[in-house]
């Protein structure tokens, strides 16, 4: 399905991430598994991918970084000649009541959960315009529509992804190159895994489906919109949240 294609996947050393790494490589794609400080965890993803009989690499950028983003994607561009999927997976919480978070607390999450997404598609964009072809997939969020209490910064950057998203597709539609988000609801990861159960019997309750997500359920819509089948989509947001958000 993605034979030949070259594939950058931010923050996929784990959980969702690694999720979509994995799925994307088995369906033919090199992938570059991008991480910021856990190098092992990123070359556990690269081992287990070619254990499986993919092919992928490990890359260090802190996507918040206007400049290393740069640098990165031109490294990928002079190896591989090309890029041709890009998911901006990589994301940080900070919760906390709004009367009470500190500014540092907002303008990280910020910078990783948004403005990293804007740098890798800033540098990439022009590759893939050469291109006349791309695919670029944005995690947002179940939180970024409905907005959800004690998480004032990251519903604010996962709202900021959809609208980074629509306006980018717009931009680069004549080229060829589709740009949609993914916006999971409650996924089981290590993030997740934190929460007092009766928080997550909480979530569950509002959840139609009446159960959690997977990273496999993430990992599918993301394979999904990176390939053929999703060639006349763009601009859209693919809510994988149980109906959540209905």
């Amino acid at each position: 399905m993605l034979t030949d294609k070259i594939a950058l996947v931010t923050g996929a050393g784990r959980g969702i991430g690694k999720a979509i790494a994995a799925e994307l490589a088995a369906n033919g794609a090199y992938v570059i598994v991008n991480y910021n400080g856990s190098v092992k965890a990123a070359e556990d993803t690269v081992s287990e991918i070619v254990a499986a009989g993919g092919k992928a690499e490990a890359m260090q950028c802190d996507v918040s970084d206007f400049e290393a983003c740069g640098e990165m994607i031109k490294a990928i561009v002079e190896k591989h000649g090309h890029v041709d999927i890009l998911v901006n997976n990589a994301g940080i919480t900070r919760d906390g009541l709004l009367m009470k978070m500190s500014e540092e607390d907002f303008d990280r999450v910020l910078d990783i959960n948004l403005k990293g997404t804007f740098n890798t598609i800033r540098h990439l964009s022009r590759q893939m315009l050469k291109q006349r072809a791309g695919k670029i997939i944005n995690l947002s969020s179940v939180s970024g529509i409905l907005g959800n209490a004690g998480q004032a910064n990251y519903s604010a950057s996962k709202a900021g992804v959809i609208g980074l998203t629509k306006s980018v597709a717009r931009e680069l539609a004549s080229r060829g190159i589709n740009v949609n988000a993914v916006a999971p609801g409650f996924v089981t990861t290590d993030m997740t895994d934190v929460l007092s159960d009766r928080a997550k019997e909480g979530i569950l309750a509002q959840i139609p489906l009446q159960r959690a997500g997977t990273v496999k359920d993430i990992a599918k819509a993301v394979l999904f919109l990176a390939s053929e089948d999703s060639d006349y989509i763009t601009g859209q947001v693919l809510s994988v949240d149980g109906g959540m958000a209905i």
